[in-house]
């Protein structure tokens, strides 16, 4: 009885003075003293911005998380191992800000991001070229010449995607735009690189310390490459608005799942679905920064000089935010120029679901839309739901909830937004024409860097994959 009260008192003990105020906590001082966070400056006037953004960024919708012990946003130059993160994206900075603090959280130094659209706008870019640590890259002409000197377009790992419409375009973009990034990683002296999509978060649950820095720092050094699982995001409703801060059910990976009881639930988690999972199961890697390293597609890493040692690392999980939106399924309208017709969307798309996600986007009203997304995406079932669970097909995960939420209620996001919107134009002018050479010089380093690797050595691009289908499991 003893050894049960002694540690739950002190539980106890902890929350009344964190509660009431009795730890002098380092980002605790940084209120009291209304000091902003690193990178972040301070502000006593409002400045015009995107309203719609700031209000999305600020908004609360969790309970506040005020333990923010040890949160490093400043990363300084001897954490090692020095992690990196490349991606492309689109996305707005109501996506692309949590994201990219979230993962400074957990231990990510450097940010390569390749936008085009809303992220490549003035307004949003101006904001991102403001965080330490972020280069921004955008898609212009001199960019697509030099990605066209690239050494991949000679070979053959990646040539079943070239000239093809959509996804398998966006997939050798990808790749061109990791094949830069690793030269600009190692201009910066990163040790590891990371590539993920802006719906995707890491989740390295297995460390005790909550921290991707720690469990790479004890990976051995003859590893090469890591390869994290992915869980999909189970949305409960059709209203989300914020899925980092309002989505905690995912269905786990395959991968993760005893096979009896993967096999028994397989009709009952797809609800009608074409697959397990409504996009990709087979995960994303991390890689050394080191001579020969290539893209293998988005989702793995390889190197040109010889076959990488790469191990599976079931501490992490990739935490993927498909569909969490039903606005992500109706921005799916007329994209591509593909017919909406089941043999054209297979030139465009290589994932089933996808595929009938276009279908019904560019062919159905509103409100059709709405029912089939109700049917197939959110997960309304209670009883369905609370079985899988039990079964631990489905799990609950707070933790990057609540650390978003409390990025976001210490006015983290706002604050960056507003300081951007600070800056005179002369201080934006020189940073667009600093960023402009950055990408130039890297662009030019890598077409010089890549054409130094051996062509021995060569593996077939790792395009997103489904999970087994019951057909095929039930005969192994």
């Amino acid at each position: 009885m003893l050894l049960t009260l002694l540690p739950l008192s002190l539980a106890s003990f902890a929350f009344l003075l964190q509660w009431r105020g009795g730890f002098n906590d380092s980002v605790n001082q940084w209120f009291n003293d209304n000091q902003p966070f690193p990178g972040m400056a301070s502000t006593s006037r409002s400045l015009r911005s995107d309203s719609s953004c700031v209000s999305l960024l600020s908004q609360s919708h969790t309970q506040s998380f005020p333990y923010l012990r040890d949160w490093k946003l400043d990363q300084k130059p001897d954490l090692k191992p020095m992690i990196c993160i490349t991606t492309s994206t689109s996305a707005g900075l109501e996506q692309t800000l949590p994201w990219i603090f979230y993962h400074k959280v957990i231990g990510v130094s450097k940010f390569y991001l390749f936008v085009e659209g809303t992220a490549s706008s003035p307004n949003v870019s101006r904001v991102l070229e403001s965080i330490p640590g972020v280069k921004v890259i955008h898609r212009t002409r001199e960019l697509e010449e030099e990605q066209s000197k690239s050494r991949i377009w000679n070979e053959t790992w990646l040539e079943k995607f070239f000239y093809k419409p959509c996804n398998h375009e966006l997939f050798v973009k990808q790749s061109l735009n990791m094949e830069m990034a690793i030269t600009m990683a190692r201009d910066d002296g990163m040790d590891w690189i990371l590539h993920l999509d802006t719906d995707e978060l890491v989740h390295p649950s297995g460390t005790r310390e909550y921290s991707l820095r720690s469990l790479l720092r004890d990976v051995p050094a003859d590893v090469d490459s890591v390869v994290f699982t992915n869980y999909e995001s189970s949305v409960e409703r059709d209203d989300i608005k914020e899925p980092f801060s309002e989505v905690s059910m995912f269905k786990k990976n395959y991968e993760h799942l005893p096979r009896d009881v993967y096999y028994s639930s397989y009709k009952d988690a797809t609800r009608g679905n074409p697959n397990f999972f409504l996009t990709y199961a087979n995960g994303k890697s991390a890689a050394r920064i080191q001579d020969g390293l290539r893209p293998n597609g988005a989702h793995r890493w390889y190197n040109y000089n010889a076959i990488p040692n790469a191990i599976i690392l079931d501490e992490v999980a990739i935490l993927h935010y498909t569909y969490s939106r039903f606005s992500d399924l109706a921005s799916r309208r007329n994209r591509c120029g593909c017919k909406p017709t089941k043999e054209d969307v297979k030139r465009c798309f290589m994932l089933e679901f996808d595929r009938a996600a276009f279908i019904i986007a560019s062919s159905s009203t509103s409100e059709e839309m709405l029912q089939w997304y109700r049917e197939k995406v959110v997960w309304t079932d209670e009883k369905l739901k609370l079985k899988l669970l039990r079964r631990g097909v489905l799990t609950r995960i707070y933790e990057p909830m609540v650390i978003i939420q409390a990025l976001r209620e210490a006015g983290v996001f706002t604050s960056v937004v507003t300081s951007a919107h600070m800056s005179t134009s002369m201080n934006r002018n020189n940073n667009n024409s600093s960023n402009s050479s950055i990408t130039r010089e890297s662009t030019q380093a890598t077409t010089r860097k890549m054409l130094e690797f051996n062509l021995d050595d060569e593996s077939q691009a790792v395009p997103p994959q489904s999970p087994p289908i019951l057909e095929s499991t039930q005969n192994v």
